[in-house]
């Protein structure tokens, strides 16, 4: 158990909050769970994963489930719109020979994974509830909660994500979430034969792929520019993609293009990035995952460094004598590897938006998986 820490409070119950419970739940520390969504459910339809982010679920002991559950690529193949293949990039694994270099999986899916490994590692949740007030002093924070009721914590986790209130409350002049002007569309589509690897297909303005995330499913993502964020109406999301793919002649995307209907989970969603500046803690609260480093998805690692931040944060917490030491420790190993992530993504986005220099998206890409590839 950490030296300093016995009882801890984790504002937020998506990836990273989920992933801090079971790592300080192996150090025996009582951790409380508060997450808003009486469902607990994760938004979205499949998530791309590296091999940084497989070695960070085989950490929390998971990856067993990933891989039962979802599914396992060994490259990328880049096809040109009408179904040319370009090149296949490998994904080398990073971890070991037991640890796969990348894969997919619905994100429901790994939210119930880690959902249960929290309940079974005897992490106290508590659904559909929040919190009034936070007030902290020398010796520990007082929460107060919405029913009136308050309790008392050596350390508050604030993993409430992009538009976090805890981030809010502690750090009121921290920067704001920021369109990147790019869109992604997101839909789940019968897994096609051709479907070994995660498939992309890039034209002029539009990159569309499929990425498998199990045995008969993938999911289907095209990114589109666009200048203002905008919503499209429910009944309309269907027609719009159809339209976008009809730009790309390949066959697997026609076929795929044709089956999509009212049961494809078609969802658009505005790309945004958040990079907040150190301090990621004052006193004995502090900040991870989406809440101070948010990025858009070109290296697919968002969900990684969130849980990474809560596998270094549990290990610091063991092995610093003191809750101060702790943190300033977690945010010094975390902020380069975070602040890459965060800036080559954006990047990538805006070479894709302005039509950029080819040769600079390759080399970020690859001087960024052999970052990720790095111990955390």
């Amino acid at each position: 158990m950490s030296a300093s820490v016995q009882k801890v409070l984790i504002i937020g119950g998506g990836f990273s909050g989920m992933s801090a419970a079971i790592q300080l739940r192996k150090q025996g520390i009582e951790t409380h769970l508060l997450e808003i969504d009486p469902d607990w459910r994760a938004d979205g339809a499949g998530i791309s994963v590296g091999g940084a982010t497989l070695r960070a679920l085989e950490t929390l002991g998971v990856l067993e489930e990933f891989l039962e559950q979802g599914s396992v690529q060994e490259a990328l193949e880049v096809h040109a719109p009408t179904g040319q293949l370009l090149q296949t990039i490998p994904n080398p694994p990073v971890a070991g020979a037991n640890v796969p270099g990348g894969g997919a999986i619905m994100r429901p899916v790994l939210a119930r994974i880690l959902s249960k490994k929290v309940v079974n590692a005897g992490a106290k949740v508590r659904l559909g509830y929040t919190y009034s007030t936070i007030e902290q002093d020398d010796e520990g924070v007082t929460v107060t909660f919405e029913d009136g009721s308050s309790d008392r914590f050596d350390l508050v986790i604030g993993a409430d994500g992009l538009y976090s209130k805890t981030r809010e409350w502690l750090l009121p002049d921290a920067p704001k979430p920021r369109y990147s002007g790019q869109g992604v569309w997101r839909a789940v589509l019968p897994r096609p034969p051709e479907a070994g690897n995660t498939m992309m297909w890039v034209g002029p303005k539009l990159k569309t792929g499929i990425n498998p995330m199990s045995k008969d499913q993938v999911y289907l993502f095209l990114t589109e520019d666009k200048q203002i964020k905008e919503r499209v109406p429910d009944e309309k999301l269907v027609a719009t993609l159809k339209d976008l793919l009809s730009t790309f002649p390949a066959p697997v995307v026609q076929a795929l293009r044709e089956q999509l209907d009212e049961t494809s989970q078609v969802q658009l969603r505005p790309l945004e990035g958040l990079l907040v500046p150190l301090p990621w803690f004052r006193g004995r609260v502090v900040l991870i995952g989406d809440t101070v480093h948010a990025t858009t998805p070109h290296l697919a690692s968002g969900a990684c460094i969130g849980i990474e931040d809560a596998i270094v944060l549990a290990e610091e917490l063991a092995s610093r004598s003191t809750l101060d030491e702790a943190l300033d420790a977690f945010q010094h190993r975390r902020w380069e590897r975070c602040r890459m992530v965060v800036e080559n993504s954006g990047r990538l986005g805006q070479i894709e938006i302005e039509g950029g220099d080819k040769e600079e998206h390759t080399n970020i890409m690859r001087e960024s998986m052999q970052a990720l590839a790095q111990p955390i």
